[in-house]
């Protein structure tokens, strides 16, 4: 027992979330076996844990975009500089991010780099398989992996070099079709972010400074993360035609008249499991949505020696009982209880169930959620029901404790002052601002926060910027951000 309580004092988180932010998040992440650092700086390893979130996220988005007519293919890694110079202002914004291939083979002309985005190799596809206004609308999402040279501090998830991604892409003859589904998309991340994850999200759009490189607009899914800071879900961008005149992508509409498309991307990626850490993580570690975790309950029998048989019988009843729920049986017996239950909440599981031998002498076990850590006893011939009810009340009650949390830190100002005072508070500000490029610079060189998004559906108003005080266009939502 002396080496479980060894264990047991390394087992934990050692520093409080609301004490230390960054470190708590790095313990987590880390002690939870979502992810570890890789050997070359800036990229990660996926570890099962957190891969099984990302394949959960992966299925229930599959489903939605099936839905929408949108199919998965794959497109190659590597882009030829050509056609990264084919449009320059999708080039210029991720020129410093690119990754060079150095490579001594002859039969390649020029140089490749390894995908930042995939919109120029795709693009070159699509060029050459859209003819008619029949092949239209043409909408095509990829699974893939893609790397952005960052020279920012890694932070698992949030920021590292490699990550895992959706990036979907459609084309379609008219600006109304594109518009309609640009709003679509970013609509059913919405949904996933609420439904599947408990996060609740600001839709908007991003200033003309912030947009996506060689985008004509971009949509965006804004969140906020217990440290105040601004957190990007997912991005849904309408192309314009630029991406289609640059790489020869037209066609013959109903009149037989060549006509130029108009496109859309949209993407999200693994940083939704570092929201997920962060927006419902507390100072045990992880606290898993029922809906996302793919083990719903464990089960921790608690005997002694001679009791054992009867009550390691039982627990694996519960536990073929409820296989619908992917319970995890923990019949170690070199652990403690006391270590199972750290480690069990460390690692997020929704519901711990304990059973020993009173509980079977009652016909019941102990239910403990994840989320509240209140316990209650429950007779096993109920139990399928009790914890199909509890789970959605812990689904439920994730979702309104983070909702609670940004509608409590969303503030509107009119005063440059209160606006610095926000910010410094860790708000998300909304403000009256000119939307110029000039003064979002100005706002982020003396407060580090940055445009998070414009409020959709805006009704005309009359106001002055908050920072230059000239005629105000829009309401904007700032923050600071990862």
């Amino acid at each position: 027992m002396k080496g479980d309580a060894v264990q047991e004092k390394e087992q934990g988180i050692t520093v409080k979330k609301e004490k230390d932010f960054s470190e708590w998040y790095n313990q987590v992440v880390l002690k939870a076996e979502l992810a570890d650092y890789a050997p070359v700086r800036g990229f990660m390893v996926i570890r099962p844990n957190a891969y099984r979130l990302w394949e959960n996220i992966q299925a229930f988005f599959n489903k939605a975009i099936e839905k929408n007519g949108v199919k998965n293919a794959y497109f190659p890694l590597l882009i030829p500089e050509s056609f990264f110079r084919s449009d320059a202002e999708h080039a210029e914004g991720f020129a410093p991010e690119l990754a060079w291939i150095e490579q001594g083979d002859k039969d390649v002309e020029e140089r490749v780099a390894i995908r930042p985005t995939s919109e120029t190799i795709m693009y070159d596809s699509y060029a050459k398989w859209i003819r008619s206004w029949r092949d239209l609308p043409l909408r095509i999402n990829q699974w893939c992996n893609v790397l952005r040279w960052e020279v920012k501090q890694t932070k698992l998830f949030l920021r590292t070099r490699e990550f895992l991604w959706q990036e979907g892409h459609c084309v379609y003859a008219t600006k109304e079709e594109c518009d309609r589904e640009v709003r679509l998309f970013l609509n059913e991340y919405q949904r996933l972010c609420t439904e599947l994850l408990a996060i609740p999200t600001i839709a908007g759009m991003k200033t003309d400074a912030e947009k996506f490189a060689g985008a004509y607009y971009t949509l965006t899914l804004e969140a906020l993360m217990p440290d105040g800071k601004a957190l990007q879900m997912g991005t849904s961008h309408n192309l314009g035609q630029g991406f289609a005149k640059a790489f020869g992508i037209s066609f013959l509409d109903k009149n037989e008249k060549k006509a130029i498309p108009w496109q859309s991307s949209w993407g999200f990626s693994t940083r939704l499991i570092g929201a997920l850490v962060m927006v419902h993580g507390d100072n045990k570690g992880l606290i898993l949505p029922p809906k996302i975790a793919y083990n719903k309950a464990v089960i921790v029998p608690i005997f002694f020696k001679r009791e054992g048989k009867k009550v390691l019988g039982k627990a694996k009843e519960v536990a073929k009982m409820l296989k619908q729920f992917n319970p995890i049986l923990d019949d170690r017996p070199s652990y403690s209880p006391g270590w199972k239950f750290n480690e069990w909440e460390l690692k997020g599981i929704p519901i711990r169930i304990e059973i020993g031998p009173k509980d079977v002498k009652a016909k019941q076990v102990i239910v403990v959620r994840r989320d509240t850590g209140k316990k209650e006893a429950v007779k096993i011939s109920s139990l399928k029901k009790r914890l199909a009810e509890l789970l959605d009340e812990i689904q439920e009650n994730l979702y309104k404790k983070a909702k609670s949390f940004l509608d409590s830190n969303m503030i509107e100002v009119k005063s440059w002052e209160q606006f610095k005072k926000g910010i410094k508070a860790g708000k998300m500000v909304l403000v009256p601002f000119c939307c110029s490029a000039e003064c979002e610079k100005s706002i982020k060189e003396e407060t580090t926060a940055t445009s998070r998004c414009i409020l959709l559906d805006q009704k005309p108003f009359k106001g002055k910027c908050i920072k230059c005080g000239s005629e105000a266009e829009k309401k904007v939502y700032f923050a600071k951000a990862y």
